[in-house]
């Protein structure tokens, strides 16, 4: 199925792609278009590109920022690379050593000093042993990103051995959570503790989540349920 772009908010479309398979695990894709002031676009976690999707995309603007927000979303960077060669990469560090073919800026970090500023903030959840995750907050439509360290699939999604992994890891709980092996490889819990605590701070609304449905409301309340065991 074509993937259609969808309206979630002010200056923000979602787009689901084509599920992935990692180690047998099937995962649903999701990315997230965020226009900025200038006109010029944001677009983080790109899924598959396809010649709709990218027609759709190139209608609101210029691609000028294309966004890996972790170290395990890198798979169709490429070829979205190639079809908006004007458009600026940022991942984790780390993530451009694994693709010499592709052309990176600089590496996501916290604080000033990116073309999104004041539009857009990231806070970084350092110290995860599987990879290193940015949070973001998108302004106009005060929606919350997070990619893997939340997580929220339907029961029945995962079958025969995987859907008792998944039961026991938290993938498939009643509420979106942080999976078991997330929250293990967490390596320096106070800093992580510190970052989710800034993360709450942010003023958010909606949850945007890339294995799970969206969140339209109560995006804090969601967060801070899903990090309960980090005491933040």
């Amino acid at each position: 199925m074509e993937a259609m772009l969808r309206p979630f908010g002010t200056e923000i479309w979602l787009a689901d792609g084509p599920v992935v398979s990692v180690a047998g695990f099937r995962y649903p894709t999701r990315m997230a278009v965020m226009r900025l002031r200038d006109g010029t676009l944001f677009l983080w976690s790109p899924i598959a590109l396809s010649d709709g999707l990218r027609g759709a995309v190139a209608a609101l603007g210029a691609v000028r920022h294309l966004i890996a927000p972790n170290g395990l979303h890198d798979r169709f960077l490429g070829e979205w690379q190639r079809a908006f060669p004007q458009a600026t990469l940022h991942a984790p560090p780390g993530l451009a050593t694994r693709h010499p073919d592709l052309r990176f800026g600089r590496d996501l970090a916290d604080g000033p000093g990116f073309a999104w500023d004041d539009e857009i903030d990231q806070i970084t959840l350092s110290g995860n042993r599987i990879t290193t995750e940015l949070a973001f907050f998108h302004h106009a439509s005060r929606t919350l990103l997070f990619t893997d360290l939340i997580q929220h699939f339907p029961r029945g999604w995962f079958a025969g051995w995987r859907a008792i992994v998944a039961r026991l890891d938290g993938m498939t709980a009643r509420e979106p959570q942080v999976p078991r092996k997330f929250r293990y490889a967490f390596s320096d819990r106070p800093a992580a503790r510190l970052a989710v605590r800034r993360i709450l701070d942010w003023p958010a609304e909606k949850l945007v989540i890339a294995h799970g449905p969206p969140v339209e409301r109560d995006a804090r309340a969601v967060v801070a349920n899903a990090f309960r065991w980090l005491g933040a």
